[in-house]
This record gives C-alpha cells, structure tokens and sequence, in this order.
C-alpha cells in the first residue's frame, strides 16, 4: 500500500482540488492507496472539510492536531499513522503536483530505498526564497555529505523501513534524506513540476532560515559525534587549555623580563577563563558519554546497520 500523507494547516480554498488530483492519480496508477490529512489546527473549515472527505472517501484518514504543532509535528503524524510501505508526504497547498507521485515510485521500483523532489522550476520569489533556498541547500549538502539540490521539498517517497524509526522535532523533517542515509539508504532525486500558490496564505518566512541553520547545527553534531561526542567537548577543552598555558606562559616571560607585572595585564585572568571552560567542556564530554551509552543500552540501538544476512 502507498500512504500520501499531507499536513494541512488553513487550506480551505486547496482541499477539494488537492484530494480530486492526489485520487485521480492514484486511481491511475491502480495500486492501494490511502490519503491521511493531518490538521494541524487550522482556524479555517479545514477541519470540518477533512471530516467530510473522510467520511465520503474510504481512502481519506483525518487526523486533527489540539493547536498548531507544526510542519514537521504534523508530517510525523502522518508517518505514524500511515500503513503503507511506501510514504510520501506532500504539502497541501497544491504547489506539489500529485501527477508527480508515479514518477518518485518508479525510482523505488528500480531499487532505490527514498526519491526525493527536486523544484527545478521553482514558482516562488527569487530572494525571499529561492536564493536563500539555494544556499541552504548548498550548506546542508556540504556538511551532510547527502547531495541533493532541494532539502526543502516536501514531495518525496520513502520506503517504510527507512523512516520507521526516524522521530523528528524542530524544522527537522527537512533533514530525513540525511537520517536515512545514516540507515544505509539508497537515495536519488528527480525534477518535479512546482506550481504557484493560487489560493491560500503561504505559512514560511525567512525566520525559518534561521531554524534551519540551527537544526543543521544539530545533524552536523548528530552525524560526527553522536557515538563519541567526548571527541567534540574534549577538543575543546583540550584548546582552552591550550590557551590557559600559552596566557601563563606568556605572563610569566613579561614578568622575568621586566616588562609588565601579572597585574598590567589581562593574561591572567584569561588563563582562568580558559582553564575553567576546558575543564567544564571534558566534564560535559564525560557526561555525554554517559548519556549516551544509557541511550543505545535502554533502546537497545546498536552502532551499526545490517543491509542483510546470508547465512546463520
């Protein structure tokens, strides 16, 4: 079964369009489908139109968040609640073509374990998005080492057991090509037709830029020192201290050569600083090694990935 899961947040004027062109596809492409629509707490008639179109359509699951969660919130929602083993998110404010769906399940068919979309033609203001898209996606390509041209796009396809245990927070549903190329998965990327918004109020802003880089921050440290971040916070420390000798050192050949007492200058006083800040950045080191080995022993995740086994 294919589960298209799409977060919907104030999208009145889209819904109706968007479930006639997602059912239309899918009925073209004759295999098992279902639809989950994930409210996130639309303050329109979303909500009441996601329960009718359940209702009408067997296909159509409605999920209906308390208040606004999210993007990110509402996609794992519907990565949880989706029984397919093919998922593909998409946005609802019909900017994703769904004519576009065959075309991401054709690269899994081939072998391919995630195809993600890539808005070659994007429709959208040249510097209040697509520039600062393009950095973006340049940045987290260069510091992921997953090379893809548009990170931002929601419309994607995904085996099941690549996402399956992949749980998102902050903007991070961005960044699911990364984790599942933590998993080993086999990932390409294909030009996918970018609509304008037509109806509908669009829900980013640059401040959104910034969200991103910091969770870039966090995959960064995740990918290179999830399993030994005592690397990460020793180095540190191992440099504060470096500086704490170099400012003693310093201090001590003005003082036996006359040129300036400890107290004429600040070296001191930044040999402390740095000498403290090293030795709290190697106790936070050793307290993330704790942490960490508590986190794989109680969820009982190992530090590798099987593809498969021949033989017992």
């Amino acid at each position: 079964m294919i589960s298209i899961t799409v977060p919907i947040y104030n999208e009145e004027a889209n819904i109706p369009q968007l479930h006639r062109e997602i059912t239309t596809t899918m009925e073209r492409l004759g295999r098992p489908y279902e639809i989950i629509l994930v409210n996130d707490g639309s303050t329109d008639r979303s909500g009441t139109m996601l329960d009718e179109l359940a209702a009408a359509d067997e296909h159509v699951q409605a999920i209906h968040f308390k208040r606004n969660f999210g993007q990110t919130a509402a996609m794992m929602a519907g990565f949880d609640h989706a029984r397919g083993d093919i998922i593909v998110p998409m946005d609802g404010d019909l900017q994703n073509d769904p004519a576009d769906i065959p075309l991401l399940l054709e690269q899994l068919d081939q072998g391919y374990d995630l195809c993600s979309g890539w808005r070659k033609d994007r429709k959208d203001p040249l510097l209040a998005r697509r520039a600062v898209s393009r950095a973006a996606n340049f940045l987290i390509s260069r510091v992921s080492g997953v090379r893809l041209h548009d990170y931002g796009c929601s419309l994607k396809a995904y085996r099941r057991d690549i996402i399956e245990n992949v749980k998102l927070y902050g903007e991070m549903h961005r960044f699911i090509p990364i984790y599942a190329g933590w998993e080993g998965a086999r990932i390409t990327e294909i030009p996918v037709n970018h609509r304008a918004r037509v109806a509908g109020k669009s829900n980013y802003g640059l401040e959104r830029t910034v969200k991103v880089l910091l969770d870039l921050m966090v995959v960064a440290f995740m990918d290179r020192f999830l399993g030994k971040p005592i690397y990460l916070f020793g180095g540190m420390g191992f440099i504060n201290f470096f500086i704490a000798f170099l400012a003693v050192a310093v201090a001590v050949y003005f003082k036996l050569s006359g040129q300036k007492s400890l107290i004429e200058t600040p070296l001191p006083l930044l040999a402390v600083m740095t000498f403290v800040t090293g030795t709290i950045c190697i106790l936070m080191g050793l307290l993330a090694e704790m942490l960490i080995r508590v986190y794989f022993q109680t969820h009982g995740k190992r530090i590798y990935v099987l593809r498969e086994k021949r033989k017992e």
